[in-house]
């Protein structure tokens, strides 16, 4: 994972590669890669959520009006909106500013900035439609009224997004866990899922988060599987393999996920009438070639970086 930078073009040998393939993309821009530093779009970010949870510690009251309380969201509906920038504790504010800082960094050189807040205010403010949606139909077959009096509110439906966003853009990419444990990013939303829907058992507050950050997971994932315009091809989506609905859980589910794919292509892809002229279809094996093209430059990009940092000292050492 590394900093941002301006968007780059892959080097000579690189693209050199797969020359062939580019040729067949009808002049696609090259692949690109990630950058180094924390972006300005994401620092701009952490303080919005670290200055709403301290507007929280100030003035208490002002959750009524940031956060979504279903009770309350008819009169207040601007909440569902806002709450997914609201963080209620401080273990929650930390995180998700982690989160953002660590996933922006790498996602955001892609996507661009103006697509990078597109895809956050989108998945926001889905997810806080969803949330509240979910609990007053919670509260209709459980009869609990907690169900409309608690706060929702809080990041996580993006950053399950950017996840979904990792496995698209680097699948390969070893995301650290703990000590000495990684986990691939094209594994992780599924093991998010799964840890999530566990906790939520085990610790019931936890169940508060279990909605919205399973939304966020969905709705991005339709959002760049059908929706997004690709900044390699000028098309909407990502047509790959990699990336369909199957491929976000383990091969022993496909008897169950392929007939919930086959539903969404159905109802998403768009099918033009014989009269009409074809729209171009993005062609699934060239952009996994793209997608691996991309990765093997960011594997020689890091151990370029690596080779200069060690020289660093040898020079200094010299003058």
């Amino acid at each position: 994972m590394m900093e941002s930078q301006p968007l780059q073009a892959p080097t000579a040998e690189s693209h050199g590669a797969g020359a062939a393939d580019d040729q067949a993309g009808a002049g696609a821009p090259p692949a690109v890669v990630p950058g180094k530093e924390f972006t300005r779009t994401c620092k701009g970010l952490v303080v919005v959520l670290i200055g709403g949870y301290v507007l929280l510690q100030l003035l208490p009251s002002s959750l009524n009006y940031l956060a979504i309380i279903p009770a309350k969201t008819i009169p207040f509906v601007w909440t569902v909106f806002t709450a997914g920038y609201i963080e209620q504790v401080l273990p929650g504010a930390i995180g998700s500013s982690l989160g953002l800082l660590f996933c922006g960094k790498d996602i955001e050189p892609v996507w661009g900035r103006k697509e990078f807040l597109k895809f956050i205010i989108l998945v926001n403010s889905i997810c806080g439609i969803l949330a509240f949606c979910i609990a007053v139909a919670l509260y209709y077959v459980t009869g609990k009224e907690s169900f409309l009096v608690t706060p929702l509110s809080g990041f996580h439906g993006a950053l399950a997004g950017f996840l979904v966003g990792l496995k698209q853009l680097l699948p390969n990419l070893e995301l650290p866990m703990c000590f000495f444990w990684k986990i691939k990013a094209k594994w992780m939303p599924f093991f998010v899922m799964c840890f999530s829907t566990i906790m939520a058992f085990i610790v019931p507050d936890s169940i508060n988060f279990l909605p919205t950050l399973l939304s966020g997971m969905y709705v991005s994932w339709l959002y760049l599987r059908y929706f997004q315009k690709n900044p390699l091809t000028g098309l909407k989506g990502d047509p790959s393999d990699d990336f369909s609905f199957p491929s976000l859980f383990p091969d022993a589910m496909r008897p169950v996920t392929d007939p919930v794919a086959n539903l969404f292509d159905r109802m998403l892809c768009a099918r033009s009438k014989p009269s009409e002229i074809a729209l171009p279809v993005t062609d699934p094996t060239k952009a996994s070639r793209r997608r691996e093209r991309g990765e093997r430059v960011l594997e020689e990009r890091m151990a370029a970086d690596h080779a200069a940092d060690a020289e660093a000292p040898a020079h200094s050492a010299e003058d």
